[in-house]
């Protein structure tokens, strides 16, 4: 079959970047006035999440130091749902792998999933924390800001999400996925957050936002008082700097990797135009009518949550697919659709060669195609010829070869990006 052609092009998007990120966090806590909140001999539990955040590390250890200098006591606990396989065990190793450890942070990392009620919301649910943090008098959480892969909100992935769900461990998130079937995302994370935040058990709240490059843009410490007024002003400007594709129309989109570590759905759905949540609309646009996905992450341990939103996939990635991590994941959110496995095949070539065949009259090297690394990385994709003529209409995009084949290897799978 012949396949389009491919044209290699950089986007060039907004780089503000954070050059010292320790510098940056600490400087925050100074500012917020962290000597005043937190007192010597306290203990402070600090909550990091499971996502691929750029300088989390250096954001955490950061904390732990200042909090040290006030003459805390503080420690690390996962503030996250269901990830790592739902065990302490697997939490600490997903904490581990982002290079988050007693050895690298020199204080305890506490693990349990355990937790404790800290109240009900309004509407009656019970608000959970983890037993460790509930048991310190002070919890600060650490986690990027950032569109949410499920819903459009005031306040979606960041803080007040970290509250709501990633502290209540497993049973806090499968109680607030259920809770939102009835109430809808945001109303729910807004008052089971709220509860906490109101609560005093928060000290204060750092917040990381990333440019389209990955990089750290944007450092913020709030104080409990103002972590929703803070995170809806950086939610605004998190989208107004966050990587998306040029074109909003695509017969085919064909992502070499998937996975926790890109995105808690494995692709971010704000790139690919697909939700596939319960009582929540698609989005209008993009509109790729086919998507292609050729790999699973090592960093993903199987996990291969979000698999359901593509057409097709290939057999190397169903090798990699843990049904006990993905199942998990996926139950506990009430989401078993994203993750229904699609065609697959032997090879890259024959995926692309199928899906290519299932876009209707359009030949199939005539088709509107991209191809990206991962959804996290968009700086440099390739376009069809098709839509060569489109992207000289956008100034952010640099053509930067000629057009060419699709290259394989001796297996008649994509050579790396």
């Amino acid at each position: 079959m012949p396949l389009p052609k491919m044209v290699r092009v950089r986007q060039h998007f907004p780089r503000k970047v954070v050059a010292d990120v320790r510098q940056a966090v600490q400087s925050e806590l100074e500012e917020i006035g962290g000597t005043s909140i937190i007192k010597s001999g306290e203990t402070v539990a600090i909550g990091a999440g499971s996502r691929g955040i750029a300088n989390i590390d250096t954001a955490i250890k950061a904390v732990v130091d200042y909090l040290k200098d006030l003459g805390a006591k503080p420690f690390i606990f996962p503030a996250m749902g269901s990830h790592g396989g739902a065990t302490a065990a697997g939490q600490k190793e997903v904490l581990h792998h982002y290079g988050i450890s007693e050895e690298t942070m020199q204080v305890p990392v506490q693990a349990s999933m355990e937790t404790a009620i800290m109240g009900e919301t309004a509407d009656g649910l019970p608000v959970f924390l983890d037993r460790y943090a509930s048991e310190a008098d002070h919890v600060v959480p650490v986690n990027r800001v950032k569109s949410h892969t499920d819903f459009n909100g005031s306040v979606e992935s960041g803080i007040m999400k970290m509250l709501g769900i990633g502290v209540g461990k497993q049973r806090g998130a499968n109680m607030y996925h259920r809770a939102f079937f009835r109430y809808g995302f945001e109303h729910v994370i807004m008052t089971a957050g709220g509860l906490l935040t109101e609560s005093g058990k928060i000290g204060f709240a750092v917040a990381l936002v990333e440019n389209a490059y990955g990089e750290t843009a944007i450092v913020k410490a709030m104080p409990a008082d103002e972590i929703v007024s803070a995170e809806q002003q950086l939610l605004i400007q998190s989208k107004e700097i966050a990587a998306k594709l040029p074109f909003d129309k695509l017969d085919l989109l064909v992502i070499d990797w998937m996975g926790k570590n890109i995105s808690g759905t494995g692709m971010d759905t704000n790139v690919i135009g697909r939700y596939m949540q319960n009582f929540e609309p698609e989005p209008e646009k993009p509109a790729y009518l086919r998507i292609l996905v050729c790999d699973l992450t090592s960093e993903s341990g199987g996990n291969a949550t979000g698999i359901g939103l593509a057409d097709f996939t290939t057999g190397k990635l169903i090798n990699k697919f843990n049904r006990e991590a993905t199942y998990m994941n996926c139950l506990t959110s009430l989401a078993p659709q994203k993750s229904r496995l699609p065609f697959h095949f032997d090879t890259d070539r024959e995926a692309l060669e199928v899906a290519l065949d299932t876009i209707g009259l359009t030949q199939p090297q005539d088709a509107q195609t991209v191809r990206i690394e991962d959804t996290l990385k968009l700086g440099e994709i390739d376009i069809s010829e098709s839509l060569l003529e489109s992207a000289n209409l956008f100034p952010s995009l640099e053509i930067l070869g000629n057009p060419k084949d699709f290259e394989f290897d001796s297996n008649s799978n994509l050579l790396p990006f």
